[in-house]
């Protein structure tokens, strides 16, 4: 499969309006990036997000799935409710450089809860010990940063460098899903992709921080809005992911005939349900849908017909028609052995208990096709 996709194990807002930099988000459905008003000033206080995927699937994936092959991750948060947006938006995504704990807190709590990482506070170790973020003295090639107007310091720290930020800018008339290209912030997570002497042994991962500019931060002076997007702990189907892609493919067809209009498609070995800690191999038979009349000694249907080189699959969710795995010209290339056309699928990259549904794309010189022949599977547990 090119495309896999892994689920956050925590995430929380912190915030830095002065009655709620020691809230703890940890459990809540929703992350935030906001300016939020005080009520006695005229001035705008920011919220910042954090986001953590676990080190062992990142290292799985690299080391068992890819094979080798390079490959491109995005960071996607799903939106949810937006409320008074500024017309233009930037979002930033840094790797964080110290750790911290999620929490169980959420935004109604009363009593507010603060036993997990919050605006000043990083971790809860079930005591008073507990570790504040750095606002001073940072470790090497790390910051963190506060607006002098900011009643406390915090907001919790990053590394720095030209390869350490990913940023994304959209408007409000956009799709206001976040999708970053978070690949130089992984690959530093693995120390055998960095080719520098900066950070040799790389970095540990501690997640990513979501904010927005510094310059947008500190206005302090108006609100950009209410950007919100559903957390880990959502009970949509909308969790934050990390995707990570790829090409896999391969396309070998010998003497086989290769076919680009009037096609018949058919889904030889679709189980219907497959289990989570599988890899599916789907294969394709391909024919022509109205066969051309010739005097023969044979079945033409002896012959293996083959989809041209631009051809590809895609991935829906069958409920919801919500786009999964799109068409790809990159990573979701068909590949093609000496039996026909087939394609890859990592089912633990999908969420389970859930139905997808298959479709298939050939570009020809007649143009775009797409084929959906309502071919459906589930993945279980």
């Amino acid at each position: 499969m090119a495309y896999y996709s892994i689920f956050p194990e925590k995430d929380a807002t912190i915030y830095s309006h002065p009655n709620r930099t020691g809230l703890n988000t940890g459990r809540d459905e929703i992350l935030e990036l906001l300016e939020e008003k005080d009520s006695g000033k005229e001035i705008y206080y920011p919220s910042r997000f954090l986001i953590k995927f676990k080190n062992t699937e990142i290292k799985d994936i690299i080391e068992n799935k890819l094979n080798g092959n390079d490959f491109n991750t995005h960071l996607e948060v799903f939106s949810a409710e937006h409320k008074s947006l500024h017309a233009n938006h930037i979002v930033q995504v840094y790797a964080v450089s110290q750790s911290w704990d999620e929490g169980t807190g959420r935004f109604h709590n009363n009593p507010t809860s603060s036993n997990g990482v919050t605006w000043d506070m990083r971790t809860d170790t079930g005591s008073s010990a507990r570790s504040i973020w750095a606002t001073s003295s940072f470790a090497t090639n790390s910051t963190g940063s506060c607006c002098d107007f900011m009643p406390i310091s915090g907001g919790g720290t990053w590394w720095t460098g030209t390869n350490f930020v990913a940023e994304t800018s959209f408007s409000n008339a956009d799709n206001l899903d976040l999708d970053v290209n978070v690949t130089d912030l992984v690959k530093f997570f693995s120390a055998s992709y960095y080719q520098g002497a900066t950070y040799p042994t790389g970095i540990e991962n501690e997640g990513f921080i979501i904010k927005k500019p510094i310059a947008t931060e500190c206005d302090g002076s108006a609100s950009f809005g209410e950007l919100q997007y559903y957390s880990v702990d959502t009970h949509t189907i909308y969790p934050p992911k990390l995707t990570f892609k790829w090409d896999d493919s391969s396309y070998s067809i010998g003497s086989g005939t290769v076919l680009s209009s009037s096609l018949f498609l058919a889904l030889n070995n679709n189980q219907d349900i497959f289990q989570r800690k599988s890899k599916q191999r789907f294969r394709l038979t391909t024919r022509k849908r109205f066969p051309d009349r010739t005097f023969v000694t044979s079945s033409n249907y002896l012959d293996t017909q083959y989809l041209p080189t631009t051809s590809y699959y895609s991935l829906r969710d069958a409920t919801t028609e919500e786009i999964i795995i799109p068409f790809d010209t990159s990573y979701t290339k068909l590949s093609a052995d000496g039996e026909g056309m087939y394609f890859d699928l990592w089912m633990e990259g999908l969420q389970p208990e859930r139905y997808y549904k298959l479709q298939f794309r050939v570009d020809s010189n007649e143009g775009i096709n797409i084929y959906d022949e309502d071919y459906y599977f589930k993945v279980v547990r």
